[in-house]
């Protein structure tokens, strides 16, 4: 019967391919041949990411957007403009992409990591509290596959202990908690533009925030120190150069608009899948609440919990592969990432400082059985859709 599977020379469930991502048209052709004539190429002389950090804020209810080079370097210059600096803790779920780890140790803090909510794969909110030391000065939620974390916990828990709350969204563009997009929900929040989010440039970031000072900060962050409004040589901070470039910017004003539809479609396949893998026996899909007003479905996520762990997840995962679904087994826990390790330990070392050295048993067992779907697949037709129900459920008619 092994033989029936597409990776032991059986027929696959589909060779169609799913649509592609990116996706362009005329619009970013002409948009970026209107910056390319105008010769205003970069955002100190041009308009075209100043206009577009307007709409981003206005989508994402903020009152004010910076535009960075990147999503991991827009978590530093957010962390670095709420204040966190050398020996100072982020707390940060581990399950998530390097970058949200990285950007604290690029300012000279410490990520402290926080175990998961297993039902949601999102930082758990008592497991961060309880994470808290006196040198903790910033937490940081992730909106994991577009899934709004528990903000109305977070920010509470930010009041209570006068901490910062640093929402990475880089995956979660469009994304609501409690009818709120994210983003400046917390004290400051960070996207991404990166080739595989729903809203791409090929590469840049954005940080968001209602606080002015903070973002009169992060403008002076991104732009080596300048101040609004100021001298090409008044340098009032130290800044990094972070710019995003015209075309990127000309890009992304096309994307902003298609995102509202391209969204819609995603939602409704999302839930199609949702409703045909609960028939599926040996399939979890984390469940719906109702405070998440609006899932920016970068991923789809479900758990295989009888799977027998990674070993046999990532066999199940080439064979779902080879039956022409894309999918991955995700992330593993940064706690057990060497580079990340030995630059903890270097800091804390220097500092004289105790490494912290969490268990995460939530984070360790969703890392072992949980399969990934990119969100071009919820791109796809309803028929798109049913192949990849039957695809799933051939692949686990099969797993010996």
């Amino acid at each position: 019967m092994s033989a029936l599977l597409a990776q032991n020379g059986g027929s696959p469930v589909r060779t169609t391919p799913f649509p592609r991502w990116p996706s362009s048209d005329d619009e970013e052709a002409r948009a970026i041949a209107e910056v390319l004539a105008s010769g205003e190429w970069g955002s100190t002389h041009g308009e075209v990411v100043a206009t577009f950090e307007r709409e981003f804020a206005s989508y994402q209810q903020a009152a004010h957007c910076v535009c960075v080079c990147n999503g991991t370097l827009a978590l530093a210059a957010a962390l670095r403009a709420v204040g966190v600096g050398i020996g100072d803790e982020v707390v940060v779920p581990s399950y998530t992409f390097i970058a949200s780890a990285a950007a604290a140790t690029f300012v000279g803090a410490v990520p402290v990591f926080a175990d998961l909510d297993p039902a949601t794969y999102l930082l758990d909110p008592a497991a961060a509290a309880a994470a808290l030391t006196p040198r903790t000065k910033a937490v940081m939620p992730v909106h994991i596959a577009g899934r709004p974390c528990d903000m109305t916990a977070f920010t509470d828990l930010g009041r209570e202990h006068g901490l910062a709350i640093v929402e990475d969204a880089a995956q979660a563009h469009g994304a609501e908690w409690q009818g709120r997009r994210v983003g400046a929900i917390g004290t400051v929040g960070t996207f991404s533009f990166q080739t595989s989010k729903n809203m791409s440039a090929g590469e840049g970031g954005a940080v968001v925030t209602d606080n002015d000072e903070l973002a009169d900060h992060l403008y002076s962050l991104a732009n080596v120190g300048r101040v609004s409004g100021g001298g090409w040589y008044q340098h009032e901070r130290l800044g990094y150069n972070l710019r995003l470039t015209e075309f990127q910017a000309a890009i992304l004003r096309v994307q902003l608009r298609r995102h509202p539809a391209q969204q819609a479609v995603r939602s409704a396949n999302a839930a199609l899948l949702t409703e045909l893998l609960g028939k599926v026996e040996g399939v979890w899909v984390p469940d719906a609440v109702t405070s998440v007003t609006a899932h920016g479905w970068h991923l789809f996520v479900f758990r295989l919990p009888g799977i027998g762990g990674a070993e046999s997840r990532d066999a199940f995962v080439r064979a779902l592969a080879a039956e022409g679904i894309p999918c991955s087994g995700g992330y593993q826990g940064l706690h057990r990432n060497g580079a990340l390790r030995a630059e903890i330990a270097s800091i804390t070392g220097r500092l004289g400082q105790p490494y912290p050295e969490p268990e995460l048993p939530a984070t360790d067992l969703l890392a072992s059985d949980t399969v990934w779907l990119p969100q071009p697949v919820l791109l796809g037709t309803e028929e798109d859709i049913h192949d990849v129900a039957t695809a799933i459920e051939k692949v686990l008619r099969h797993l010996d």
